[in-house]
């Protein structure tokens, strides 16, 4: 039977590796990610897991040993935050290149400089574009049950690349909130053994990992990186659709949140969709039509999907915790839209605003004043300042 418990994301997240029971776990602590891996190393002193827990000089060493030994054949994990990401960015590309099921939760914190541990999204929002699958938790809850469906997700033959689950420094990783934990037995079941087609040590069908790869081949084996992100969003609905039946919580590839009647929308990830659907039930009672969507599934991207979803609005902000700095705006906004330029019907109208870098906070009011505005731009079809930087001293 199910357990619900108060809980940190954090502690959330360490829970589920434990119950995933990983071969490998290389790792490095760093701020607000630290936790994850201090609490797992508990789990592997106490005998709690069978995993092969490697501490390294260096989050670079942490991905380097990951990949090998998923190369190898083992399900293989690690954890990290900032900085941490970006020293792992060049072994990012060889796990994804190599098609390695890697699982990372990744802790959103602002990156340097100057040195700042608190959150923003512009760690993972780096790595967008590594061939990393990326799925963000609002909640502890959502971390929990992401990660345990981000294994089998990432172990799919169908796409067999790696991912990363992320969720909000502090605000949710050291957060106390309320989580149902499955038990053990069931997630064991749910995630089953690994066994990969293909592995360094499988002496009787001997392979090659990391061979050079020029002009002759290089090409088509990056295509073949493509074909597997076309299969995620199918694969990500069909493993969510079998977690219902053991979790009875349900997710998708987006959350919309009131949003089918809704003249304006607000598009988020992460914690800040909670505060915002607070917002819109406090609008609501006013009359206004007022609507959220909240992205889960980033990378790939499920454009036609949220399109659809957006494309009968009147007016649409996103809200990006990251700075793209091309000066048009951030990347959640650039990504969506593109996605919209081609939706049926009249052109809906855009606005970017840019909040929280550094963990900064939102607040109610700031939220209320973005939906205002979106008001005023539905009216009168005319957008002053495509992007705002919210709540920044100018």
């Amino acid at each position: 039977m199910s357990k619900r418990i108060a809980i940190t994301g954090n502690e959330a997240v360490a829970e589920a590796m434990r119950q995933i029971n990983p071969d490998v776990v290389a790792a490095y602590p760093i701020t607000p990610q630290t936790e994850i891996v201090q609490f797992f190393a508990d789990f592997v002193s106490d005998g709690k897991v069978d995993t092969e827990f490697v501490t390294v000089e260096s989050e670079h060493s942490a991905m380097s040993a990951t990949v090998g030994a998923s190369a190898a054949g083992a399900r293989a994990m690690t954890a990290t935050s900032s900085q941490g990401l970006a020293l792992m960015w060049e072994v990012l590309y060889i796990a994804a290149g190599l098609r390695l099921p890697i699982v990372a939760p990744v802790v959103n914190r602002a990156l340097s400089a100057p040195i700042n541990i608190h959150c923003d999204h512009s760690d993972t929002m780096g790595a967008r574009d590594s061939g990393w699958i990326q799925i963000y938790s609002e909640d502890a809850q959502e971390a929990y049950d992401n990660l345990i469906q981000a294994m089998r997700i990432a172990e799919h033959p169908d796409v067999l690349l790696p991912t990363m689950v992320t969720m909000d420094g502090f605000i949710v990783s050291h957060g106390m909130g309320n989580a149902e934990l499955l038990p053990d037995d069931v997630v064991k079941k749910f995630v089953r053994e690994y066994e990969p087609e293909h592995y360094l040590l499988d002496v009787e069908n001997p392979i090659t990992v990391g061979a050079l790869d020029f002009s002759d081949w290089y090409f088509e084996h990056r295509r073949q990186m493509v074909d597997a992100h076309t299969n995620v969003k199918d694969v990500v609905l069909q493993v969510a659709k079998e977690f219902k039946e053991i979790s009875g919580r349900e997710y998708k590839l987006f959350d919309s949140y009131k949003l089918d009647d809704a003249e304006v929308a607000i598009v988020v990830i992460n914690s800040a969709a909670g505060t915002a659907k607070t917002v819109v039930d406090e609008l609501r009672e006013k009359g206004l039509k007022v609507g959220l969507l909240k992205i889960r599934l980033f990378r790939p991207f499920p454009y036609e999907e949220i399109a659809e979803a957006l494309s009968d609005k009147k007016a649409i902000a996103v809200l990006d915790r990251a700075d793209s700095l091309s000066l048009m705006g951030g990347p959640l906004y650039i990504d969506l839209r593109a996605a919209m330029y081609d939706s049926p019907g009249p052109r809906v109208k855009m606005v970017n605003y840019i909040y929280g870098l550094g963990g900064r906070d939102l607040n109610m009011d700031q939220i209320a004043g973005v939906y205002d505005d979106l008001m005023k731009i539905a009216e009168t079809g005319e957008v002053t300042e495509p992007i705002t930087y919210l709540g920044v001293r100018e």
